[in-house]
């Protein structure tokens, strides 16, 4: 088994990733067809926010984001240390930023479909990581710590420029700046375009954006390894660590709420407020699981593991691959019985299999790095 990796890191992901590929395909699928009033709040919690706003599984993604930038001062501490930078960083991190681009079109950027009408160049949270790690990655080896909250904050104050100055604060959800430059440069190749008679037409209903919001991006990484920084530092104790990673997270979610009147919390924009809002409960998510995890030493939650030592992999497959033959083929005669429940079982099925595939590479030691 490996060694010498942060504990609370992996079964966070897990949780992160079992939420993503287990919990709310189910839940979601059974409040749907049970049609259960009293549980609309249980089911919006787990639905993205349609606009402004903010609901548990708007943190999904930037959790996803956070968490890979608290991997970085772990994994590249050795190269930071080097007066000399061999070729072999470089290639490691453009070998990531290629892979994990190459999956984005595999799971969304529809490249199986062998049809450029039907590919979207920039469309993923795997895509996303990608532009925010080759960054924080590059500044962490390169940057003191000082110089690389310079960035960051140039980073996120660039976006609010961008919006204020040519998108005159406009956070309207078809006409913001960061629509526009989607827009005008993804074109064809944007997520959310409609084909019809051989021509082609945006969705009005499609409001996620990549370009602009590349900038906080970046940011949302890059708050995940300053915590990463926190947790690597041995001259702090694990008190220290743990009150750093509360203290933060709560003054970054203060200063969205304050800023959200201005800024509004948007997440399919990434914009700032929401970008800090985000970050915050990150960092206390992470110190909670810190202490629980490391400090306290809760064994309880170890098998979320299974999803956060293979997560870029979990992701994939169960994104991909579709198992809900597998029970639709053993499981047919139910349909009589079962009824309107019957296409809960595929799903059911989908997350079991995935699970129990990740359980045996755990199992056997097998994770996959991208």
């Amino acid at each position: 088994m490996r060694t010498n990796r942060l504990a609370s890191l992996d079964i966070l992901r897990g949780a992160d990733l079992f939420c993503l590929l287990f919990l709310q395909p189910i839940l979601i699928h059974w409040l749907e067809i049970a049609d259960m009033p009293a549980l609309t709040t249980v089911q919006k919690q787990f639905e993205h926010i349609e606009w402004h706003g903010f609901s548990f599984w708007d943190l999904i993604m930037p959790l996803f984001m956070f968490m890979s930038g608290i991997t970085i001062p772990f994994a590249l501490s050795r190269y930071k240390n080097e007066k000399s930078i061999d070729r072999t960083f470089y290639i490691k991190i453009a070998k990531r930023f290629c892979w994990l681009f190459f999956l984005g079109w595999i799971v969304q950027g529809n490249l199986l479909a062998l049809d450029m009408d039907k590919f979207h160049v920039f469309a993923n949270t795997l895509q996303a990581i990608a532009v925010g790690y080759v960054v924080a990655a590059i500044l962490y080896v390169h940057c003191s710590t000082t110089k690389q909250i310079l960035f960051c904050v140039t980073s996120f104050l660039l976006y609010i420029i961008v919006f204020a100055y040519w998108g005159n604060m406009n956070f309207a959800p078809t006409t913001n700046i960061a629509e526009t430059i989607d827009r005008t440069i993804l074109g064809k190749l944007r997520d959310g375009i409609i084909w019809q008679d051989g021509i082609w037409h945006f969705d009005d209903s499609y409001h996620y954006t990549w370009i602009l919001s590349s900038l906080n991006f970046i940011v949302t990484v890059m708050l995940g390894m300053f915590a990463g920084i926190i947790l690597k530092n041995n001259s702090y104790s694990e008190i220290r660590k743990f009150i750093l990673l509360i203290g933060l997270g709560a003054i970054f979610i203060i200063s969205s709420l304050i800023l959200d009147p201005y800024i509004p919390i948007i997440k399919k924009i990434w914009s700032s407020s929401m970008t800090m809002y985000s970050g915050g409960i990150c960092f206390i998510l992470m110190g909670l699981f810190y202490y629980i995890i490391d400090i306290k030493k809760v064994t309880k939650l170890k098998w979320l593991k299974y999803y956060g030592m293979n997560s870029i992999i979990a992701y994939c497959i169960f994104e991909v691959i579709s198992f809900r033959s597998i029970a639709d083929s053993l499981l047919f005669g139910l349909e009589q019985w079962l009824g309107i429940y019957y296409p809960l079982i595929g799903t059911i099925s989908q997350c079991i299999i995935v699970f129990l595939i990740l359980r045996w590479m755990y199992k056997h030691q097998i994770f996959i790095k991208v």
